[in-house]
């Protein structure tokens, strides 16, 4: 495999656990080349995530690096998102937070989480709607990580309410 094969622990705060690659996207050290400076779209035809709807689920093809990603709608704008079932919350980069017109004080900032490097800051937030093809949720808990996250994370606080996550070689189903 060409995954970093040592997987990290982080607890959130509340209790809650979740798992990151060392070098991915909650850690503040990552030595992986740096995501576009924003990762809010409208995608281009070409570079949106392969999903079509099956039913009611959602299906997702693994792209090249071996990663599953999801086009998901807040509030009107479609961000791109990992999929990553080993993480407790949805998590937003700073610049996704941003440009959905989230905003927060430097006061605000906390340890959310605990990385490879060290604490990870962030605020917790809560989104009040968001949608991956014909699947929504409401009320969905997130956390804003401030610096070093790469790419937003579509967590269990969001695929739990789904009803079923499948994975069958190259294809993710996301309910149905």
């Amino acid at each position: 495999m060409d995954f970093r094969v040592a997987l990290v622990c982080i607890v959130l705060a509340g209790g809650a656990v979740g798992m990151a690659v060392p070098g991915g996207p909650l850690d503040r050290q990552a030595s992986a080349p740096a995501a576009p400076e924003r990762s809010v779209l409208p995608l281009a035809d070409s570079a949106r995530t392969q999903a079509v709807e099956w039913g009611e689920g959602v299906v997702l093809q693994r792209m090249s690096d071996g990663h599953f990603y999801a086009d998901v709608q807040i509030d009107g704008s479609t961000i791109r998102m990992l999929v990553d079932t080993g993480a407790s919350v949805v998590a937003l980069t700073a610049a996704d937070a941003e440009a959905l017109g989230l905003e927060w004080s430097e006061d605000d900032v906390t340890a959310v989480a605990q990385g490879a490097s060290g604490p990870v800051y962030g605020i917790h937030t809560q989104i009040e709607r968001m949608s991956v093809g014909g699947n929504e949720a409401t009320g969905v808990r997130a956390i804003i990580i401030t610096e070093g996250a790469g790419m937003s994370l579509l967590g269990q606080s969001f695929l739990s309410t789904l009803g079923s996550v499948r994975i069958a070689g190259d294809s993710m189903v996301l309910g149905g």
